[in-house]
């Protein structure tokens, strides 16, 4: 692959429109058509301000140009030459595509946990991660609202993923946007796990909104991604999580 100008702004201005689409439509959704309608799923009763929206949307697009470096990096630098992207679908069976997907959700998910919990090393937080926690009532804007330091950290996983397991651009393709429909929904505010989830295997293994939303509004625990597995194996999951999930669940239940 040769580097060019336009490659990159290609990669910019999809990693933006999916940014703007992704995190847009919820938002609009929870936060305009229907937030009156939903109010029994809101997990923190307190409404952020408009100013709060704007500056996650700013460090937003600034995690945005990070990511469409390190994604430049991948494909288009001699780095490319050290991974296992491979350019013809045929080099692997097609099933391969879809595993590569959940391999790289399971490295990227413990990846996040233990750099999420170094980012909690005080001077870390103050000079970092900080950025991120001002978001103590996040929205889906939040999602990528990264000091540049640690928007360089939470993109590097893709270079370690790309390392250790072979990826096909569709399969990174298809890993950034699971990932990043998984982020905005943690960052949602609102609970719209369904009710039937609670009594399910899939519970026990799998985070909600809740879940990282008290990270925010607790400033400790829940400090993984996708899954509880690294929470639970470690003693740092809140012991209000499930409680307060139930709680949540329970006025929806009400409600409805």
């Amino acid at each position: 692959m040769q580097p060019s100008f336009e490659a990159v702004l290609k990669i910019f201005s999809i990693s933006t429109f999916r940014y703007f689409f992704i995190a847009g439509i919820p938002f609009l959704i929870c936060y305009g058509l229907f937030g009156k309608r939903l109010a029994a799923s809101k997990i923190q009763k307190k409404q952020a301000a408009r100013k709060d929206f704007i500056r996650e949307i700013m460090h937003s697009l600034k995690t945005t140009v990070i990511f469409t470096a390190i994604l430049y990096v991948a494909l288009y630098t001699p780095f490319h030459n050290m991974t296992m992207i491979y350019d013809n679908l045929a080099d692997y069976p097609l099933w391969w595509l879809f595993v590569s997907v959940v391999l790289s959700l399971i490295i990227h998910d413990t990846y996040f946990y233990w750099m999420h919990r170094l980012l909690h090393h005080s001077f870390l937080f103050r000079h970092v991660h900080l950025v991120h926690h001002q978001s103590a009532n996040p929205s889906p804007w939040a999602s990528y609202s990264f000091n540049l330091a640690e928007a360089c950290a939470e993109g590097a996983v893709l270079l370690v993923i790309v390392t250790i397991i072979p990826m096909h651009l569709i399969g990174i393709s298809l890993f950034v946007l699971v990932a990043f429909m998984i982020n905005v929904y943690g960052h949602l505010g609102y609970e719209i796990a369904p009710i039937w989830l609670r009594n399910t295997l899939l519970f026990e293994l799998v985070n909600t909104s809740v879940h990282h939303n008290l990270h925010h509004s607790k400033f400790k625990g829940n400090y993984g991604l996708y899954f509880r597995i690294w929470d639970r194996l470690m003693g740092t999951e809140h012991p209000d999580y499930v409680k307060e999930y139930d709680r949540i669940q329970q006025n929806r239940i009400k409600t409805n």
